[in-house]
């Protein structure tokens, strides 16, 4: 205390007299406070939680497109709300729910970027991919558990799957190589080490989810549904595809865990300084270094907040998808394959073309291939799992339309990929790529429409995959 009991001013951190507030050694450097081990780029200057500072931080230093987004945060106390005061209101339910992922999954990848400022390059890269998958994880768990209960929500979860890796590689990629080309005026260069790997993890991934579909399909001629008289039952075949699938999200798990290994230790140097690279070449660095920031406590509260809306949202938007798909005609492949994609990975999409807009093509590759890759190689095997786990009949036998779609974009992307550069032309024809298969998908009936009986006695269903397998053989 100073005279006449006025409190003297907290004495400014130095070498000699460090925060006693910082969890992490702190010192001084050309009159600001900094944080061993934090870049300059995460380094708020603070330590704990303001909660005026965590709102202006919050709405305020996110990206243009961003802050445009944050707009949209009365939808989500008002979307809770509808769900317990109008419960017979679906149509306006999933919509309110719909539009209130967004803001909630835009703080979270917020957060998850202003957390991976305050770690090593790549490390952090691979968190704030992860936190940005949290939604696709939430929504694939609340499918799995509904699909206990409702087997038509297996068809949603499959689609939901790959359209979400469909969207990163088409939609995302297309966007980002149109704006980067367009705002930075010619080609724009990518590391060799960022397209090769991705574009090889992801072709792997594809002819791993084809195998289960092809099994099935070159076998199913061969079946029937009278157990007696034929010497492959119809049974034995969707249990030999499901044990398939088993075995296969195993195998893609461990693939995960030995590519992230590969990216944060075998290869961490050389990704760091292509990362680093980046960073420098950013239009908006000395923007970005000047803005204020998450503290550690912050952030982390921020995600938590974040992770807790997007649960609560996920369930609410999952329980209207039965009224959307019976009531209003909605196909199960459009909402699986591109409505539910989108929603979940807008947040990503727009950091990501930010990204490409500020000449940072390495950083937005990195996170169009790496959500693709995450879901892939770990998503999609985890919701298997837990759908094996849980009894429900969830597997890799995806729609012959849709898995040959994915196998045709992730090879269209990687000869994109091919010559280290990306220009607007190649975007546009991305995009162009995405909205045709946006309009076929609208056409493309439900399972239960494809079951309908037809003249011959056979179902549409059993019919399309005779065609296949006679194709196959």
């Amino acid at each position: 205390m100073g005279q006449n009991g006025v409190p003297n001013e907290k004495a400014e951190p130095s070498p000699a007299n460090p925060s006693r507030h910082h969890i992490l050694p702190t010192y001084m450097v050309g009159g600001k406070l900094k944080t061993k081990g934090i870049s300059q780029e995460g380094e708020s200057g603070r330590s704990g939680f303001h909660p005026l500072h965590f709102i202006k931080v919050a709405w305020h230093n996110s990206n243009k497109l961003s802050q445009w987004v944050n707009i949209l945060w009365p939808f989500v106390p008002a979307a809770i709300v509808a769900h317990f005061v109008i419960p017979d209101r679906h149509k306006t339910i999933f919509s309110l729910n719909y539009i209130a992922m967004v803001p909630a999954a835009n703080m979270l990848g917020f957060a998850g970027q202003e957390l991976a400022r305050k770690l090593p390059r790549v490390m952090g890269i691979l968190i704030e991919t992860t936190l940005g998958s949290v939604v696709e994880v939430i929504l694939f768990m609340v499918l799995v558990v509904r699909a206990q209960n409702q087997v038509e929500y297996i068809s949603v979860l499959q689609a939901a799957i790959l359209g979400s890796i469909m969207t990163n590689l088409l939609l995302c990629l297309g966007f980002c190589f149109l704006v980067g080309g367009l705002a930075n005026k010619g080609e724009q260069q990518f590391h060799a080490v960022i397209s090769e790997t991705g574009s090889g993890m992801l072709l792997v991934a594809a002819f791993a989810l084809l195998i289960p579909s092809a099994f099935f399909a070159t076998l199913y001629s061969q079946t029937s549904t009278d157990d007696a008289n034929s010497l492959y039952p119809l049974a034995q075949l969707e249990r030999d595809t499901r044990g398939i699938s088993h075995g296969t999200a195993c195998i893609l798990i461990i693939s995960f865990i030995v590519y992230i290994i590969y990216c944060a230790f075998s290869t961490h140097s050389v990704f760091d300084e292509i990362l680093a690279q980046d960073e420098e070449m950013d239009r908006d660095r000395h923007r970005d270094l000047a803005k204020r920031k998450f503290t550690l406590t912050e952030a982390i509260l921020a995600i938590v907040i974040s992770i807790a809306c997007v649960g609560l949202v996920a369930v609410f938007l999952v329980e209207e998808i039965h009224y959307i798909v019976e009531e209003n005609h909605v196909p199960d492949a459009f909402l699986g394959f591109i409505l539910v994609p989108l929603v979940e990975k807008l947040a990503e999409h727009i950091t990501a073309i930010d990204e490409a807009y500020d000449n940072q093509i390495n950083f937005a590759l990195y996170h169009c291939i790496g959500p693709s890759i995450q879901t892939a190689l770990f998503n999609a095997p985890l919701a298997v799992i837990v759908g094996w786990g849980l009894g429900t009949d969830m597997d890799l036998n995806f729609e012959i339309f849709m898995i040959v779609i994915l196998v045709l974009s992730v090879l269209v992307v990687g000869n994109f990929l091919r010559d280290g550069s990306s220009n607007y032309l190649e975007g546009f024809l991305l995009i162009t790529v995405y909205t045709i298969i946006a309009l076929a998908t609208w056409y493309y009936p439900n399972p239960s429409e494809l079951g309908a009986e037809t003249a011959s006695g056979e179902t549409g269903g059993e019919e399309a995959h005779k065609m296949l397998a006679r194709l196959l053989n």
